[in-house]
């Protein structure tokens, strides 16, 4: 296992370089003016002033040069210092990772959770009235947006019943501690979570299923079921571990996406999470930002590879046995 994780952190190092290289050429190719975004729009710049700044701000070198000191600085764990916040990107983009965590790895943990027990039951009793009403959730969760099921869950509970707010993560001028800015925070979570966890269990369902189906159709879990085995034993010992190995795969990319994916619903609910903030970012011209923001979810996206490579030497031995060929 140990050769295997180290060959594929390997791999994934090489990629994240090449990554790095396209982010960079595409976030410095992008139109406007950083330094207008620094000092604010109107803002009269000198020609003294405007090289001191560049020379500050590190914009007067040759591209190279300015992805070599970049990438110098990331390995060291400083990306640079927000034009938006004036403040280093690191400080000013925790929070917002954080409470990005919260909605969208809550959210699918609490998906991940329901889907698997619904699809092995779905794919248990295929076409009863259970299969087909999940079936047609799954089927109204992948056709509806998840910006109308946003927007529809606030018109319903914030206006028309006002059990819930409408949208931030805690009550302006509300200067609540312990566990009522708990309290508060999980009030305010309800919605947007709820949004996320719908999104993902329609398509975990339907894959959970279908995994199950094709599983339980093969020849070895017919000789099981011949040797006079507990159904129980079938499914959960021979039928499920098999049928986990296509869920690993979309768990792989499914986690990158979520955060990918975040802009428009942390826009609707006013979430402070990076989605919002890389889209303020891109608008603002905060180059660092960009870049940092950008970064996080390319290595996401290779973690959530790494992840799905983990999980395959986990649940297939034939994995393990062509690490050793």
């Amino acid at each position: 296992m140990l050769k295997f994780l180290l060959k594929r952190v390997s791999h994934m190092l090489g990629v994240l370089f090449v990554i790095s290289l396209v982010i960079f050429g595409m976030v410095k190719s992008m139109p406007g003016d950083p330094l207008n975004a620094y000092v604010g729009q109107g803002v009269e710049l000198t020609a003294e002033k405007r090289i001191q700044l560049e020379e500050r701000l590190g914009l007067n070198a040759p591209l190279p040069i300015q992805y070599g000191k970049w990438i110098g600085r990331v390995l060291s764990g400083d990306f640079g210092e927000s034009i938006t916040y004036k403040k280093p990107v690191k400080d000013a983009v925790r929070p917002f990772i954080i409470n990005s965590f919260i909605l969208n790895i809550g959210g699918f943990i609490l998906a991940f959770l329901i889907s698997i027990p619904v699809g092995i039951m779905s794919a248990i009793k295929k076409y009863s009235l259970f299969d087909n009403f999940w079936t047609v959730f799954s089927l109204l969760g992948v056709c509806l947006p998840s910006f109308f099921l946003g927007l529809l869950l606030i018109s319903v509970f914030s206006i028309k019943l006002g059990i819930l707010p409408i949208n931030g993560m805690i009550t302006p001028g509300k200067n609540s501690v312990g566990i009522d800015k708990i309290l508060d925070i999980g009030k305010h979570l309800v919605l947007p979570l709820t949004v996320v966890t719908l999104s993902s269990l329609a398509s975990l369902v339907r894959y959970v299923r279908n995994a199950m189906l094709e599983v339980l159709s093969q020849d070895y879990i017919r000789t099981a079921r011949s040797k006079g085995l507990n159904a129980r034993v079938v499914i959960y010992r021979h039928a499920l571990k098999n049928a986990m190995i296509p869920i690993i795969t979309l768990i792989g990319f499914y986690i990158p996406a979520l955060f990918g994916g975040a802009t428009i619903l942390e826009t609707i609910f006013i979430w402070p999470g990076i989605g919002k903030e890389l889209y303020s970012g891109v608008m603002s011209r905060d180059y660092n930002l960009v870049l940092a923001l950008n970064m996080f979810f390319a290595l996401l996206t290779l973690l959530g590879n790494l992840l799905a490579d983990i999980g395959y030497a986990t649940v297939d031995p034939r994995v393990k046995i062509i690490e050793r060929s």
